[in-house]
């Protein structure tokens, strides 16, 4: 075999591993969370919001669609955005511009900065039958938020 073809073989093996050994040092910095994760949120047409036991006239609640996210919650409260993590009932505060619009629902980044906390108390949640409730009073307003979230219908017996 001529030195020529050798050395176009081992070019080409090597620009193989090389390609390889990338594409596996890109993998697990995906799994541990270093490339941006993004978040679809769904409108949840059946939820309810109450703030102080009254509906506020401007509100909407989302959900992302992602089991493993089921515990975070986006509600438009007026004009302002709020993320609850129901999981570490804890509160954050979304800018309009972390959110890009995507028909009726949403597309965003993580969400969930601790600088952005919302200072928030006497998290109850309950299950009331064909939902789920989530109460808490929000520090900055002072004002009590209530959100019901239906539950998805078990439709494990139809099949």
């Amino acid at each position: 075999m001529p030195n020529s073809l050798r050395f176009q073989y081992a070019v080409v093996a090597l620009a193989t591993i090389a390609f390889a050994l990338n594409a596996l040092a890109v993998q697990p910095m995906r799994a541990f969370g270093n490339e941006p994760a993004r978040i679809h949120w769904k409108q949840v047409p059946d939820a309810q919001l109450k703030l102080d036991g009254k509906t506020p006239l401007t509100w909407n609640v989302y959900q992302s669609n992602k089991k493993k996210e089921s515990n975070l919650v986006l509600v438009l409260l007026g004009h302002r955005y709020l993320a609850l993590d129901t999981k570490a009932r804890l509160v954050y505060s979304v800018l309009p511009s972390d959110l890009h619009a995507d028909g009726k629902d949403f597309d965003s980044e993580n969400l969930l900065q601790p600088s952005r906390t919302i200072p928030s108390t006497e998290w109850v949640e309950h299950d009331i039958g064909p939902a789920e409730s989530i109460k808490l009073k929000l520090g900055d307003y002072g004002r009590v938020l209530e959100v019901q979230l239906p539950h998805m219908p078990d439709l494990r017996g139809l099949y």
